[in-house]
This record gives structure tokens, C-alpha cells and sequence, in this order.
């Protein structure tokens, strides 16, 4: 009898994510105490600084904090303080760092410079202590473990969720709390989904478009990074509504779209691209909604499904890296710590 092989080390830490966000979700008193002492009412912008994933967790972020505390939130671009050298305006600010690792130089630099600069600063990290938590004033411990992936996945949910539970409270959003009390529930059935349809496709594809909106766009942008990263094929995540224009003539049968569908005001747009692309004799893995080809749960609050959507995706690419003969757990060129400054 043929043993079985191990799970990779990237399958074990997605199966794992559900015990996170339940951790995240439990540590509700700390995260309302840390709301309260921002005064985030008193901000003119939210800034948001991060990297890979964790810049798609800002994404995320981003939309949620924009549609639910009505502030403007702009990208940090790291390089500015530590190239260019060029400080910012960023009095009053509440400037969130993202980080896996907590050892990005950049990052903590950035950090540091925004503090100095008299904006509010918090951490979302893993890694405690770590450089970029002890830069920042305020610190959100996602406490997933130690990743022994390369590419992350626990921590990026538990990024999301850690994030979105930060708003909750700064929103006093009675909703999006009630919602994040369902996501463990709610990732750990995701993780029953078999979404092997989208690696068939992926065998004979020169390229793939990941598109969603608004609260999906982060994750979106997160699942092409991983087909880069871990299959080593061109992906690009965009917006529904950006899909539609100058990218659409790049879409052929060789490169099938995956689509992540939230039910919120974007959906007759997703809804729409999907029927469109179909027709078109494209390939299309839509997830949600009536018309959805994947599996998938009843529609919920759309921030907690855009986090529950990336369990089953994951899940297909490291199935689909061990049936090519890759390693998902050490892509090429791939390090747990970006070393950039």
C-alpha cells in the first residue's frame, strides 16, 4: 500500500484559519478598547500601509472603513520616506500597518515616520513582538501561529478579520459585529467546497482575470497574486467595472476568470460581467449569487463572505501546485520577509 503523501504545510495553516478568526472574534474587548482610544471622528484620512498580501488586506480595508466611517483612506507608499526621504503631513491621520511578519524595514520605517509625524498608528501583525509593533502606537495581534508557508493564508484572514473587527467598533456597526460573530462558522464550512473546476481550466490557460468589487476587490487582487506566485501564471486582479473596459480585449478562451460576487449594491454589476463573458464563450468561475458556478453558502454580510470567499480558492491552488509537481509551501524567489527599503 502507497502511503500518503503529507499535507503541505500551506494546506495544514488554511484548514487552521477558522480557530483564528474564532480567537479574533473572542478578543472583542480589546479591540473596542483600542477603538475608543483612537478617536478616529477626530481624523481627516485613514492611510493604509502594506505589502502583498497585506496591501490587499488595505484594499479590503479600505472599502469597509471608507462606506462605514465616511473617511478617505489613501495607500502609503513606503519608498517615499525611505527613498525619497520625503516625510509627511499626516497630523491627526490614523495610519494602519499590515504585516505577516512584523520585520519589513520598510514598513517599519514608514511606521515610525508617520508617528513622528503625529498620526495615530496601528499594527495588525502576527508577529508579537516584532520591529512594526513596536513601532506603532497601538497593536492588533492576529495570533494565527507561527506560517511555515511562504505564501501566507491564515494571516491574511486573520488580517481581514482583525481589521474588519477595528471597524466594527469604530462604526459602532451593531451589523458587521453580528457578522464577524458567523465567520468562524462560516470558514470553516467553506473549507467542505471542492473548486477543483477552476485548476482544470488553469492547465491550458496563457493568463488569468480575477475580478470582483468593493469589498472583494482586496481579495480579488489576493487570489491573482497566489496564481502567480504558487502556479507561476500570469493573473491580474480587477474591479468588475474595470474588467469591462480596456482589459476585456485581453479576455479569450485561454484565459478563464474567476469571479467573487457579494451581495451588496456591486452585484448587478458582477452579475451582468459573468452573463456577458459566458456568452462570450469565456470561462467563468462566479462564486455567489444565483447564477454562481461554484459552490458556495447562502449570501451573507458581503465583508465576511469577501473573507470566506479566498478558503475554497486557496484551497484549489495548493491542490492544483501538488498535481503540477510545485511546491506550494516555497514558491521560487518567494521570502516570508520582504526585505525592501
Amino acid at each position: 500500500m502507497m502511503n500518503k503523501p503529507e499535507p503541505s504545510a500551506m494546506a495544514r495553516e488554511i484548514c487552521e484559519s477558522a480557530d483564528v478568526v474564532a480567537r479574533i472574534v473572542r478578543d472583542r474587548a480589546a479591540i473596542a478598547d483600542i477603538a475608543g482610544r483612537l478617536e478616529a471622528g477626530t481624523s481627516p484620512l485613514v492611510v493604509m500601509c502594506g505589502r502583498g498580501s497585506s496591501g490587499h488586506v488595505g484594499v479590503f480595508l479600505r472599502y469597509l472603513i471608507e462606506t462605514r466611517l465616511h473617511l478617505p483612506v489613501s495607500a502609503s507608499a513606503p519608498s517615499v520616506i525611505t527613498a525619497f526621504r520625503k516625510p509627511l503631513a499626516l497630523r491627526n491621520a490614523l495610519f494602519i500597518v499590515i504585516s505577516q511578519s512584523g520585520r519589513s524595514p520598510d514598513l517599519v520605517a514608514a511606521t515610525q515616520s508617520a508617528r513622528q509625524a503625529g498620526a495615530r498608528t496601528v499594527a495588525i501583525v502576527n508577529a508579537v513582538p516584532s520591529p512594526v509593533a513596536e513601532a506603532a502606537e497601538f497593536v492588533l495581534p492576529i495570533s494565527a501561529g507561527l506560517e511555515h508557508s511562504v505564501a501566507a493564508t491564515k494571516t491574511v484572514i486573520g488580517s481581514m478579520t482583525a481589521g474588519a473587527a477595528l471597524v466594527a467598533e469604530l462604526a459602532d456597526d451593531a451589523a458587521l459585529r453580528a457578522a464577524l460573530d458567523r465567520l468562524p462558522e462560516r470558514v470553516d464550512r467553506a473549507l467542505s467546497f471542492d473548486w477543483s473546476a477552476i485548476g482544470r481550466d488553469l492547465a491550458g490557460a496563457s493568463a488569468v482575470f480575477v475580478a470582483s468589487r468593493g469589498l472583494g476587490l482586496g481579495s480579488a487582487r489576493e487570489i491573482a497574486l497566489k496564481l502567480a506566485e504558487i502556479l507561476r501564471l500570469p493573473a491580474l486582479g480587477f474591479s468588475a467595472a474595470e474588467l469591462q473596459h480596456g482589459p476585456r480585449a485581453a479576455l479569450s478562451s485561454r484565459t478563464p476568470v474567476i469571479m467573487l460576487r457579494l451581495m451588496d449594491e456591486t452585484a448587478a454589476t458582477v452579475d451582468a460581467l459573468a452573463s456577458e463573458l459566458h456568452e462570450s464563450g469565456i470561462a467563468v468561475h462566479l462564486c455567489g449569487g444565483l447564477h454562481g458556478t461554484l459552490p458556495w453558502l447562502p449570501d451573507d454580510h458581503p465583508a465576511i463572505d469577501a473573507v470566506a470567499m479566498l478558503i475554497p480558492v486557496y484551497r484549489v491552488i495548493e491542490q492544483t501546485a501538488r498535481a503540477w509537481g510545485f511546491d506550494p509551501d516555497h514558491p521560487p524567489w518567494l521570502s516570508k520577509v520582504t526585505e525592501t527599503y
